[in-house]
C-alpha cells in the first residue's frame, strides 16, 4: 500500500529482441541493487512505439503512478477525517492495492530479465528494509501515546493488536474480531490500518513464488513465460474475486480485511504489467480516454460509495480497474493523459510520503478520537494534517537513508536482520503495554461488594442505587470490565453472526430431571451466572443455544444494516431440537426491539408479532416461557467513563428514560395474552433511580454500552429466583 520511488529502471542496451524471461512481463530493464525497491520508472518494451511528448524512449518516469498515490492517500486522510463528502473515501486502499501490485511485478520482472530467476532472500531484505523500520518507529510512538492519552481499560487489547500488526497477521485478528458480537461495541484500534498492509505482505509471500513457478514450468513445457505467468494470476485472481463476491455478501465484516478478498485487487495491478507490451501500442487517443476515465472512476468511488456499502465484492472494481486503466494508459501517453495532473511535482511529493503518511495519519486520529471524543471535520484536519511532520521526519531520516545504504543493499542478511530487529521491537512494544495493565481479579476487593443486594426488596426510587461521586472501590475494577463476562465466550458456546449452525453447551445439574432451554443473543447470555446457579440448586438441566445478535423471533431481523438470513436458519434448527426433545422452560431475552415488516421497514410491530409466533409455537409443544426482560443501554462505554472519571462518578449516570430503547417494552407486548409465557422485568434492581447510577454496592454495572458485568448479575440472582417463583416457576435459592 504504500511502495515510494527509488531507482530508475533503464532498458538493457543490446539486441532489441526481448530474452525469454523477459517475456513475462514484455520489459526488459535492470535493477540497481544500490536501488532497490519499486520505482515509479517503468521500463518500455523494446518493440514498442511510444510518443509521450512525440519522442520514443527507452523508459518513462511515472509520475502519474507517484499521483496515484497522492489521490489514494488523500481519500483515506479525507475519509478518516471525517469530511461528509467523501463517504467512500476507503477506497483509497483499494487504489494503493493495484499500485502496489503492478510495480512489485515489474520489480520481479527485471529481476528475471538479468538473471533468469528470482532470489527470494534479496526480494524478501528488500522489503525488509523498506517497511519494518518505519512501522517499527510508528509502533513505539503508538505506544507511548497510548500509554499516556488512552484509558488503562484498552491497553491490553490495544498492545495484543501492536504484537498482531508487527507480524503482519493483524488483518486477520479484525477479521476474526469483526464477527465476534462481544467485540462490536470496542473503539477502533491505533494500529487497525495495518491491516492493509499484511494484505500485501502476505500476498508478497506468495506471487515471488508464483512467478518462479512460471518460470519453471515455461521451461519445462517450452512455452512462453508470460503465458503461464497469467494462467496462475488468471487462477488466483478468479478464484480471490469469487469469493471475496460470496464472503461480501455473506460475512462483509470479515470480508473486508481478509488476504483472500483482497488479493484479486493486487493481481489486477500484476495484470496491467503482465500486459505491458501491448498497452504501449494502444493509440494515443484511446490511452487518453481510458487514462481519464480510469481517473474518473475513481474519484467517483470516494463519492458514491459509503460504510453501507458492501465491500470490497464486485463494487471494488470500479475503484481498482479505475487504477488499472490510469497505470495502463501511462504506457502509451503522458501529455494530455491524466499524467498531466497526477505528475506535478506537488502530488509526486505527497505521492513519495504517502507509505508514512499512511502509518501516522491513523494513530494520531484514533488516540485524538480517545482523549477529546468524536472529532469534527475539522480537527480531523488538524489531526491528519499533524501527520504531516512526523511522516516527512519518518521519511527523510529513517526510511530513504537505510533504503539508499550501500552496505545494506549488499547484504540481504544485514537488510533481514534490520527488519527482523524492527519487528522484534514492535512485538516487544505489544508485549510491554500488555504487561503494564495490572488486572486484578474481580474477587480482589475490601469486602464482599452487596450490588444488588444493597438495594431494598423493591428497588424503585432507592437512595441506594442513586448515583454518587465517590464510592471508595468497586468490583470489577473499570480495566478489567470488558472480561467481566459469563464463561460462554471462552467454552465457545456462542455462534457467531456469519454461521447457522447450532452451538449447544450443558450447565447446571448434568444430571438433572428437569430440561431447560436457554436461547437467544448476548442479552440472555449475560444471565447465565444467576441461571446457572438457580439451576444447579434446583436440578436443572441447562442447555443453551446462543447466536450473537439474533431474537428468537419468526420475523426476519437485520445486522449492521443487512437482513440477517443466518438468524433465521439457526432459529428454524433450534426449533426443530426443541420439537424433538421438549424442555420444560425455555428462557430467553434479546438485544434488538426491531425486525423486518411486509414492506421491509424495521419495525417493532413485526418484531412482536414474529416473537408471539415464535413464543406459541414452543408452548404448542408444552414448554413455558420465561422472558427476561432487556435492560436499558447506557449509550456510552461506562467502564471508561468510570476509568476518566473517579472521584466524579456522577459523569457516567444516564437517564432512566434510555429504558425504552431497549427490547424490554417490545418483549412486554409479545407477551401480553399468551399463556405459559412470563415476562420478567429486573430493570429496576439495574436502574433504580431517574439516574441510572454507574457502580451500586461498590459493583460496577456495565461492562460495555449495554451489557451487565457477571459480577452484578450474580448479584441478581436472589431476585432472579423470586420473581421465577412469581411467575409460577418455583425455584428455591439460598
Amino acid at each position: 500500500m504504500r511502495e515510494t520511488p527509488a531507482g530508475r529502471l533503464e532498458r538493457s542496451e543490446g539486441p532489441g529482441r526481448l530474452s525469454e524471461p523477459a517475456e513475462l512481463l514484455g520489459t526488459v530493464s535492470v535493477l540497481d541493487d544500490q536501488q532497490d525497491t519499486e520505482s515509479a520508472t517503468v521500463e518500455l518494451p523494446s518493440t514498442a512505439v511510444v510518443r509521450p511528448e512525440g519522442r520514443a524512449h527507452s523508459s518513462l518516469f511515472r509520475g502519474d503512478i507517484e499521483g496515484l498515490r497522492a489521490v489514494a492517500i488523500g481519500l483515506v486522510l479525507l475519509f478518516h477525517a471525517g469530511l461528509p463528502f467523501l463517504p467512500g473515501g476507503f477506497v483509497g486502499v483499494d487504489v494503493f492495492f493495484v499500485v502496489s501490485g503492478f510495480l512489485i511485478t515489474t520489480q520481479l520482472a527485471s529481476e528475471i530479465d538479468r538473471s533468469g530467476t528470482i532470489s527470494l532472500g534479496r526480494f524478501y531484505a528488500r522489503r525488509a528494509k523498506r517497511l519494518l523500520p518505519a512501522a517499527g518507529v510508528v509502533f513505539v510512538a503508538t505506544a507511548v501515546l497510548v500509554r499516556f492519552l488512552v484509558p488503562q481499560s484498552r491497553w491490553a487489547e490495544i498492545g495484543r493488536d501492536i504484537v498482531a500488526a508487527a507480524l503482519y497477521v493483524v488483518n486477520w485478528r479484525l477479521a476474526d474480531r469483526s464477527v465476534d458480537y462481544l467485540a462490536g461495541s470496542a473503539a477502533p484500534s491505533p494500529v487497525q490500518h495495518f491491516w492493509s498492509l499484511a494484505v500485501e505482505e502476505q500476498y508478497y509471500l506468495v506471487w515471488p513464488v508464483l512467478l518462479l513457478l512460471a518460470v519453471f514450468l515455461a521451461r519445462q513445457l517450452s512455452v512462453r513465460p508470460r503465458t503461464v505467468a497469467a494462467v496462475l494470476l488468471g487462477a488466483v485472481g478468479v478464484f480471490s474475486f469469487v469469493w471475496s463476491v460470496r464472503q461480501t455478501m455473506q460475512s462483509p465484516e470479515s470480508a473486508f480485511f481478509v488476504t483472500t478478498t483482497r488479493a484479486w485487487e493486487l493481481g489486477i495491478g500484476a495484470a496491467v504489467a503482465l500486459a505491458a507490451n501491448r498497452l504501449a501500442r494502444l493509440p494515443r487517443s484511446a490511452a487518453m480516454s481510458l487514462g481519464w476515465l480510469g481517473l474518473a472512476a475513481v474519484v467517483a468511488s470516494g463519492l458514491i460509495f459509503s460504510s453501507s456499502t458492501a465491500w470490497p465484492g464486485y463494487a471494488a472494481c470500479l475503484p481498482t480497474l479505475g487504477t488499472a486503466a490510469v497505470i495502463a494508459a501511462g504506457f502509451a501517453v503522458t501529455r494530455g493523459g491524466p499524467g498531466t495532473i497526477l505528475g506535478v511535482p506537488p502530488m509526486r511529493w505527497i505521492g513519495g510520503l504517502s507509505y508514512s503518511l499512511y502509518l501516522w495519519h491513523w494513530p494520531l486520529i484514533v488516540v485524538a478520537t480517545a482523549y477529546w471524543g468524536s472529532l469534527s471535520p475539522t480537527r480531523g484536519l488538524g489531526v491528519c494534517a499533524l501527520a504531516v511532520l512526523p511522516a516527512w521526519l519518518t521519511s527523510r531520516f529513517l526510511e530513504n537513508p537505510l533504503r539508499y545504504s550501500k552496505s545494506i543493499s549488499r547484504s540481504p542478511q544485514l537488510a533481514l536482520s534490520l527488519g527482523a530487529n524492527f519487528t522484534a521491537v514492535g512485538v516487544a512494544t505489544g508485549l510491554v503495554l500488555v504487561i503494564s495493565v495490572a488486572t486484578p481479579s474481580t474477587a480482589q476487593t475490601p469486602i464482599p461488594a452487596a450490588g444488588a443486594a444493597a438495594l431494598k426488596a423493591d428497588p424503585r426510587d432507592d437512595p441506594a442505587g442513586a448515583p454518587v461521586d465517590d464510592v471508595g472501590w468497586m468490583t470489577p475494577v473499570a480495566t478489567a470490565a470488558r472480561d467481566d463476562v459469563p464463561d460462554i465466550y471462552p467454552r465457545g458456546c456462542q455462534q457467531q453472526v456469519p454461521r447457522a449452525a447450532v452451538v449447544t453447551c450443558d450447565y447446571g445439574d448434568p444430571k438433572g430431571r428437569t430440561n431447560v432451554a436457554v436461547v437467544g443473543d448476548s442479552k440472555i447470555a449475560q444471565w447465565m451466572p444467576a441461571i446457572d446457579a438457580i439451576a444447579k440448586q434446583n436440578g436443572w438441566h441447562l442447555t443453551t443455544y446462543f447466536k450473537a445478535a439474533c431474537s428468537l423471533t419468526d420475523a426476519l431481523t437485520e445486522v449492521e444494516g443487512k437482513p440477517y438470513v443466518t438468524c433465521r436458519d439457526w432459529r428454524d434448527a433450534v426449533l426443530k431440537r426443541l420439537a424433538a426433545n421438549p424442555p420444560s422452560i425455555v428462557v430467553t431475552s434479546q438485544l434488538f426491539r426491531t425486525a423486518y415488516d411486509s414492506k421491509n421497514v424495521p419495525s417493532e410491530q413485526a418484531m412482536v408479532d414474529g416473537l408471539r409466533t415464535t413464543w406459541s409455537r414452543i408452548t404448542a409443544m408444552g414448554s413455558k416461557i420465561v422472558v427476561i426482560g432487556d435492560n436499558a443501554p447506557s449509550g456510552f462505554e461506562v467502564y471508561e467513563c468510570v476509568e476518566k472519571n473517579p472521584g466524579a462518578l456522577s459523569k457516567c449516570a444516564f437517564s432512566r428514560n434510555r429504558y425504552a430503547q431497549s427490547a424490554g417494552p417490545v418483549q412486554r407486548r409479545a407477551t401480553e395474552g399468551l399463556k405459559s409465557v412470563f415476562f420478567i422485568d429486573l430493570s429496576d434492581a439495574i436502574c433504580p433511580t431517574t439516574q441510572c447510577a454507574p457502580i451500586i454496592g461498590h459493583v460496577l454495572i456495565y461492562r460495555d454500552n449495554s451489557h451487565i458485568t457477571a459480577t452484578y448479575v450474580r448479584t441478581l440472582t436472589p431476585r432472579l429466583a423470586d420473581a421465577l417463583t412469581k411467575a409460577g416457576v418455583v425455584v428455591k435459592y439460598v
